[in-house]
């Protein structure tokens, strides 16, 4: 871990690094290096969060490719990937830093002959401190993406925690001084909108909210991810997940879930899925057979085989 040192009261300030994207157009070029297929807003957020050294807000439905965004950038700079978990109950500990009391406790019953401030000093070092994501990301030296994964889920006070670490890149440990970032990480944080966020960290953020992709895209997402999918079978897929989508549904269809989709259909065809196509269109049975694939509620998929009058 470097740059440990207190505040003298001036914002902490990282040396320049060189930019990992040249412009949006790169962003878009590199990432599909790594099978992300980005559109333009998504293309030109990456790109600002980068050359300005802004955290970017990615807000969307389940399943659109928020988090793999936060991968793909990762894998298309070299970057390594930190990852936050976000969940209810999550606190300092899980989210900055913890004690290694246990090995504490050890080191001051070793060194009773030592006086308390000489042991205090001792055990307060970075030999005893636990990195948890923030404080690795912020410590690294060396290219990082800090994916915060979905903030939402987590209670409002955690959002207090991450204004130093948005806004400074510095986070205060009481008993050591201030670590502030020798480089910046990328920061990606994602929400599925389960609650409003604050005011106080959507200022820090940049904002692009991912949707789910039209059929063209969709189509190239599904065959980028699933090659050997002939495309009139892809495009009869994307359409009835369309469909399902525009149900009145509890969970609406992924993309994440169209892919597996496609692979399901490989598998339940032997992988020869043209047989899976009756008159230019899918088996009416093997869908029936495989919404559990991408419809994850029995409501939902009874109302899907209402719908799409299937037996």
């Amino acid at each position: 871990m470097g740059g440990v040192g207190r505040r003298t009261g001036a914002s902490p300030v990282t040396a320049p690094v060189e930019p990992s994207f040249s412009s949006a157009a790169d962003v878009t070029e590199k990432l599909a290096t790594t099978g992300y297929l980005a559109d333009e807003a998504t293309a030109t957020a990456t790109f600002l969060a980068d050359r300005l050294g802004k955290p970017m807000l990615v807000e969307g439905p389940a399943g659109v490719g928020k988090t793999e965004l936060a991968r793909a950038v990762a894998g298309a700079t070299g970057a390594e990937l930190v990852r936050l978990q976000c969940y209810e109950g999550i606190d300092e500990a899980r989210a900055l830093y913890e004690w290694n009391h246990a090995k504490q406790i050890l080191a001051i019953q070793a060194g009773r002959q030592q006086d308390w401030d000489a042991t205090k000093q001792n055990i307060f070092s970075e030999e005893f401190l636990l990195a948890r994501p923030l404080l690795t990301a912020i410590s690294r030296t060396e290219p990082t993406v800090l994916l915060i994964d979905e903030i939402d889920k987590a209670d409002v006070d955690i959002e207090g925690l991450l204004l130093e670490v948005l806004s400074d890149f510095a986070i205060t440990i009481p008993e050591m001084g201030t670590v502030v970032a020798q480089r910046r990480p990328i920061v990606v944080l994602t929400s599925n909108a389960n609650r409003e966020l604050s005011e106080a960290l959507k200022r820090r953020c940049l904002y692009l909210y991912i949707d789910f992709p039209d059929a063209t895209l969709e189509r190239e997402i599904l065959g980028s991810r699933v090659p050997e999918l002939p495309q009139s079978l892809a495009t009869e897929l994307v359409r009835i997940v369309g469909v399902l989508r525009g149900l009145d549904v509890r969970k609406k269809p992924s993309v994440a879930e169209t892919i597996d989709w496609g692979n399901t259909l490989l598998a339940m065809t032997g992988g020869d899925a043209a047989q899976a196509l009756t008159r230019g269109k899918l088996d009416e049975d093997l869908i029936a057979r495989t919404l559990g694939v991408v419809l994850k509620h029995r409501p939902d998929v009874k109302t899907a085989l209402r719908e799409l009058k299937l037996g």
